[in-house]
């Protein structure tokens, strides 16, 4: 999907990136009630009900109500980042020194055709120095924040969020000076101690997406599909200490049936 280098100091090293993760989800098209039409959406003036062409149309920003500046193509060019085709790593710094908050989107690197040597001295390198290199660079005219990190046998990347896109705890309405009840909290580690395991992430299913998928398979092959009204979700509790004991009773029989977590020496 992309093809560049990555630029550390003076070396570099031709990279070509692949997607980590799938979009899996299932998306509906607009169609007309006999599903006989796939329905576009028109741009048009709501006021005077006149339609516009995409020609026709301009990029603008409100900064007042009903007040916009309009930007022109022109000026969007001169100020959008320079077209490159490297990954330029700034510094090199420890895995757990980023907020997994910082994390956006994941991708592979590999070599290219001419780049292993360069690409495997690098990975061992970095591996070997245990850290992760924050690297900026810019695709399809956007520019990102990324961290590049060894895996066992390859590079992974993953674009970032900037500082000032991610909202800090103290701008929301977080609980301050509340007391904890000892033996809530006594109660609360043992549900979590009884809900300990492995992580394993094929365990975890997409279980809405897999029921849709089902839907359509039997629609499709023409089968009629009787609806039943949802389940009443239970009342949440007000007696919190009553919740967590039904809780850590539920997590006991539950974790009769999975694996625990292996305790290091």
């Amino acid at each position: 999907m992309w093809s560049g280098t990555i630029s550390f100091g003076l070396v570099n090293v031709p990279v070509k990136m692949f997607p980590a993760v799938k979009d899996r989800d299932i998306h509906f098209h607009l169609l007309s009630k006999d599903g006989t039409c796939r329905l576009r959406r028109k741009l048009f003036c709501p006021e005077t009900g006149d339609e516009f062409g995409y020609k026709d149309t301009a990029r603008g920003i409100e900064v007042a109500p009903d007040q916009y500046v309009i930007v022109t193509d022109e000026e969007l060019e001169s100020i959008k980042p320079q077209a490159a085709r490297t990954i330029n790593i700034i510094h090199f710094v420890d895995l757990e020194e980023i907020d997994p908050i910082y994390y956006e989107r994941a991708y592979y690197l590999a070599p290219d055709e001419h780049g292993a040597t360069a690409y495997v001295l690098l990975l061992e390198a970095m591996k070997r120095a245990n850290r992760v290199g924050i690297a900026k660079f810019v695709m399809r005219g956007k520019e990102y924040l990324a961290a590049i990190r060894p895996l066992e046998n390859g590079l992974y990347l993953e674009t970032m969020n900037f500082a000032d896109e991610v909202v800090k705890p103290d701008e929301l309405p977080l609980p301050k000076d509340v007391e904890v009840d000892r033996k809530q909290l006594e109660a609360a580690n043992k549900l979590i101690d009884a809900l300990e395991a492995e992580f394993n992430a094929d365990q975890y299913r997409p279980e809405y997406r897999q029921r849709l998928a089902k839907l359509i398979d039997r629609k499709a092959a023409g089968e009629e599909i009787v609806t039943h009204e949802p389940a009443a979700e239970a009342a949440p509790t007000m007696n919190l200490m009553k919740a967590l004991q039904a809780s850590l009773a539920e997590a006991k029989r539950e974790s009769t049936r999975r694996p625990r977590r292996r305790k290091s020496a």
